[in-house]
């Protein structure tokens, strides 16, 4: 694969002291990958295969996929990203349950564009959240990067939480965290989770397209006369 691949360790200390291995990964061109990194991320990416084709294959793919993200984020001493999986998870379930009771027999999951009112709410979740919890990990010491940890974990649950709720603008949320995440992901030597936030910012653009059309579709069928 152009450079040398082989299994390494990332050797740990539990709390008692006692050496484990936390991480088992492999080294490309130098740079090490964690399994636990690459199945999570190619999991996150299946996520938005599936998300972009309204299918219930989104949340217990994506339930598998926090799992395995919370370790590597944990051993990165990210903890607003570790948060974030937790979260999600949470979240995950209720998607996996309001998709379930929310079907159209045409068009799949019922979508819908957000009124004025909720754009401006997005918006104002997503500052003030980013602020205040990059507040409570600096003063917790929770991450050696509060603000922009903050924002990818404000901005993802937010994310899903519109997922859930079938609003289109849960795209235009993605595309921020993307903006984000690539350079932190980058910065923590976190290279193949970077490599995989750039290719959702183009899965994300593609959803955005794809949902907005159905969200069309299904305007023009609710006003359509029976």
């Amino acid at each position: 694969m152009g450079g040398n691949v082989r299994a390494v360790g990332v050797q740990r200390l539990n709390r008692g002291g006692t050496a484990v291995w936390f991480e088992l990964g492999f080294k490309i061109f130098g740079q090490k990958i964690a399994y636990t990194e690459l199945v999570g991320q190619v999991l996150a990416l299946a996520v938005v295969f599936f998300a972009q084709r309204r299918s219930l294959w989104t949340w217990p793919v994506q339930l598998v996929s926090v799992s395995l993200l919370f370790a590597v984020y944990v051993s990165a001493h990210l903890g607003g990203l570790a948060t974030r999986q937790v979260v999600v998870g949470l979240i995950a379930i209720y998607g996996w349950y309001a998709w379930v009771r929310r079907r159209d027999p045409i068009f799949g999951v019922v979508v819908r564009k957000g009124s004025p009112r909720e754009r401006l709410a997005i918006v104002g979740v997503f500052a003030i959240g980013t602020v205040a919890f990059a507040l409570l990990l600096d003063a917790l010491d929770a991450s050696w990067a509060p603000w922009p940890d903050a924002a990818i974990f404000v901005g993802t649950v937010l994310a899903f939480s519109l997922q859930g709720l079938g609003l289109v603008e849960f795209w235009l949320v993605w595309l921020a965290v993307d903006a984000v995440g690539v350079p932190l992901q980058i910065q923590s030597h976190l290279y193949f989770s970077a490599l995989v936030y750039t290719v959702f910012a183009g899965l994300v653009i593609h959803g955005w397209f794809d949902w907005n059309r159905t969200a069309r579709r299904l305007t023009q069928a609710a006003k359509s006369p029976v």
